[in-house]
């Protein structure tokens, strides 16, 4: 059997298992095209979020993204059996903050709110007033008036937000390993490359990118703007598999990666026969110890809630 025909057999295996187990497949921009090809639903870590909650018709959630994501889904529906393909497809953005280290800073700044981006574990949720994506975290932030902020763990999506804002807020110096490969030189070459091509960057990019770009948008957002845009030529400042996307949607338009080496090799660790594997096996199964499902839980739907 060809590589084409065992696909095409792990494909059927897994829609039939998928009829079997009522199951949903949630598929993040970034994942490999073949798994964001199977996906019932498609999009970024707000989105996702949201179609966690209105999941109601399904018993069983196969996240195909990274464990923070699979962890939200848990806190979002404790009554369904929430699924990784891969438990090693981890977030090291996630990892630069724990739970003890948060609460350390908590005790040195006790006046300030913590916004948490949802890239983070549900440990750090827990601890947190709010959480918010990179899609709504200038929403949040604002929503929370004036005051000291403390902003976990990206320090880049936080200072992109203080200046939008023009406000002060404490960052956690954490950041995304892929976002920060992009350089400003590759923006620049790029549009000099491409006159009229349109610059989209994501906000967990360096501020030097940041302020450079036409556009500093969710992948999510770059889906939309895309799509309502006049514009043909695209740099896309951003992990690259959502091109897979945006290619399919926009037949005719361009799309130029901004940088070979922003590439998340965590995203790129479930495949198509890990999918088919947690559906046979029904595991490796997320689940969050109900103490801390339920403040974290508090912590997310603040943020679901604006």
């Amino acid at each position: 059997m060809d590589e084409a025909e065992n696909n095409a057999a792990i494909l059927a295996r897994i829609k039939e298992l998928k009829r079997k187990r009522n199951a949903i497949i949630l598929a993040h921009n970034y994942q490999r095209p073949e798994i964001q090809d199977i996906g019932d639903f498609t999009g970024d870590s707000l989105e996702l979020s949201r179609r966690a909650v209105s999941a109601a018709e399904a018993d069983v959630i196969v996240f195909c993204g990274v464990r923070f994501m699979a962890e939200t889904a848990s806190i979002l529906n404790p009554g369904k059996i929430v699924l990784l393909p891969n438990a090693d497809a981890g977030c090291p953005m996630a990892d630069m903050i724990d739970a003890a280290a948060l609460i350390a800073k908590k005790k040195e700044i006790p006046s300030a709110r913590v916004v948490c981006y949802v890239n983070s574990t549900a440990e750090v949720k827990a601890e947190s007033d709010i959480c918010c994506t990179s899609a709504n975290a200038v929403q949040v932030v604002q929503s929370l008036g004036d005051g000291e902020i403390l902003f976990v763990p990206d320090q880049y999506l936080g200072q992109w937000v203080a200046t939008k804002l023009k406000r002060e807020l404490i960052l956690w110096p954490g950041y995304c390993p892929t976002h920060v490969k992009i350089m400003p030189e590759d923006i620049l070459n790029l549009k000099q490359k491409h006159p009229g091509a349109v610059a989209l960057v994501h906000p967990e990019c360096r501020p030097e990118v940041t302020c450079i770009a036409d556009e500093v948008l969710s992948t999510g957002g770059m889906i939309r703007f895309v799509k309502q845009s006049d514009a043909t030529v695209f740099i896309i400042g951003t992990e690259r598999e959502i091109i897979h996307r945006l290619t399919i949607e926009n037949p005719g338009k361009t799309f130029i990666h901004a940088s070979k080496k922003a590439i998340c090799p965590n995203m790129k660790k479930i495949k198509l026969k890990h999918v088919l594997s947690a559906l046979e096996e029904m595991k490796p199964e997320i689940k969050v110890p109900e103490a801390i499902r339920v403040r974290a839980r508090k912590a997310l739907d603040r943020m679901l809630e604006i």
